[in-house]
């Protein structure tokens, strides 16, 4: 969020747009006017060249402005998310994601920028019938994959839906660590008991309270 992993900032909340300033008479100009030479000799006013357009840097989003500080809100935090999560593959090409997925088992997926306009993220999986690609739109501050009228406060909320659907759209995420840390797993499985609503009944000290409400999922 999100080219490179971060969401820009200048994609927040629109400003409006500075006046255009009127271009300013050169130095000569302003003399000619108040010289008592002749008409003829006075030298004609000249205006400064607007200066040149300035072209996005590499990194810029091609992202619309947000509609609220809700939604950016909301954006951020499921762009951090995916940071944490080892299987969001920010601006991989569909062709990279696809051949990354076509040895991997059925249901095996990442995520992705999106190359839509409008579409922050989007959803690589391996099918039976192949690798395919589903833009996942975020309207109204939810999120929901595209043809599905499903919808959900949480990407990963949506991700953890399919996963457990009975039929099983998604399966194991490809990682870009294969091995993951212990620690992790450890959080993993202790979300998957307890269930992420009960995480603050834990009786741990608040350091390792805060590590398990950082990635609240079971994915």
């Amino acid at each position: 969020m999100v080219a490179h992993n971060q969401v820009a900032a200048d994609n927040a909340i629109s400003t409006a747009a500075e006046p255009r300033r009127r271009p300013e008479p050169s130095s000569s100009s302003s003399s000619s006017s108040s010289s008592t030479s002749s008409p003829s000799s006075a030298a004609p006013a000249r205006l400064r060249p607007c200066p040149a357009a300035v072209a996005p840097a590499p990194g810029d989003t091609h992202f619309r402005t947000f509609r609220s500080h809700a939604e950016y809100r909301r954006i951020t935090r499921a762009s951090a998310l995916l940071d944490a999560c080892g299987f969001y593959w920010g601006p991989l090409s569909v062709h990279g994601a696809h051949e990354r997925l076509r040895a991997e088992p059925v249901g095996t997926f990442l995520v992705r920028d999106s190359r839509q306009r409008n579409c922050f993220f989007a959803l690589s999986v391996k099918m039976a019938s192949g690798p395919t690609s589903i833009r996942v739109h975020f309207q109204a501050g939810r999120f929901h994959l595209d043809g599905s009228r499903e919808s959900f406060d949480c990407l990963f909320e949506l991700l953890e839906h399919y996963v457990a659907a009975p039929r099983r759209m998604l399966g194991a995420p490809l990682r870009q660590r294969r091995v993951r840390p212990l620690q992790e797993l450890c959080r993993q499985r202790i979300v998957a008991t307890v269930g992420r609503e009960n995480l603050a009944r834990i009786p741990l000290n608040p350091v390792l309270l805060d590590y398990l409400s950082s990635f609240p999922f079971q994915i």
